[in-house]
C-alpha cells in the first residue's frame, strides 16, 4: 500500500477536509456578524456547497477504512466542490459584469423539504445583494477567492480520488 493509499484511508485526511469547510464557513459568519458584510443569495448558495464539504469529511471520517464510507464521502466532495466552483464563478461574473438583465434573487429557492433559510436563517438568509463586492484581500475579491479555493478542493480531490478507491493489494 502506498502512502497516499493510507493517507485517504486515515481519519485525519477526512478530519483535515473537515476542519477546512469548518473553517470557511466561521470565516463566512466572521465577515458576516462582525465586519458586517451582507450575504448574497449566491453566497448563501455556496456556504451550502460548504456544508455538502463539512458533511462529506463527516462521512469520511466516520469510517476511512470502509471503502463505500470513502466512496460516498468522495461523491459528497466532488459534488460540493464543483457546485461551489460553479456558483463561485457565476457570482464573480455577476459583480465582474454587472448588467440590469443579469441579477440573483433575493430570496433562496431551498427544496420545500430542506428550507434552511427557515431552518437556521442566521447563517442561511440572504440580505444583500450579488452585484455588491465589499471586500477585496490582494485585489482579489472573495468570489474571486472562493473560485481559487474550490480548485484547490477539486484538486487535492482529484489527487488522492484513485488511491482512495484502488484496492490494497493483498502479499
Amino acid at each position: 500500500m502506498t502512502g497516499l493509499q493510507e493517507f485517504t484511508r486515515s481519519r485525519t485526511a477526512w478530519l483535515m477536509l473537515l476542519l477546512s469547510a469548518i473553517g470557511l464557513e466561521a470565516a463566512a459568519l466572521f465577515f458576516q456578524y462582525v465586519m458586517e458584510l451582507d450575504p448574497c443569495v449566491m453566497c448563501i448558495y455556496v456556504r451550502v456547497a460548504v456544508l455538502g464539504l463539512i458533511i462529506a469529511g463527516i462521512i469520511g471520517a466516520l469510517a476511512p477504512k470502509f471503502w463505500l464510507t470513502r466512496f460516498l464521502g468522495l461523491i459528497g466532495w466532488g459534488v460540493s466542490g464543483v457546485w461551489g466552483l460553479s456558483l463561485s464563478l457565476e457570482l464573480n461574473e455577476l459583480q465582474v459584469n454587472p448588467s440590469p438583465f443579469s441579477t440573483c434573487s433575493f430570496f433562496p429557492e431551498f427544496p420545500t423539504w430542506m428550507p434552511l433559510d427557515q431552518w437556521l436563517p442566521s447563517v442561511f438568509s440572504p440580505t444583500g445583494m450579488c452585484s455588491d463586492d465589499p471586500w477585496t484581500f490582494l485585489s482579489v475579491s472573495m468570489a474571486q477567492w472562493m473560485v481559487v479555493t474550490f480548485v484547490i478542493y477539486l484538486l487535492v480531490l482529484a489527487v488522492m480520488l484513485f488511491p482512495a478507491i484502488k484496492p490494497l493489494e493483498r502479499s
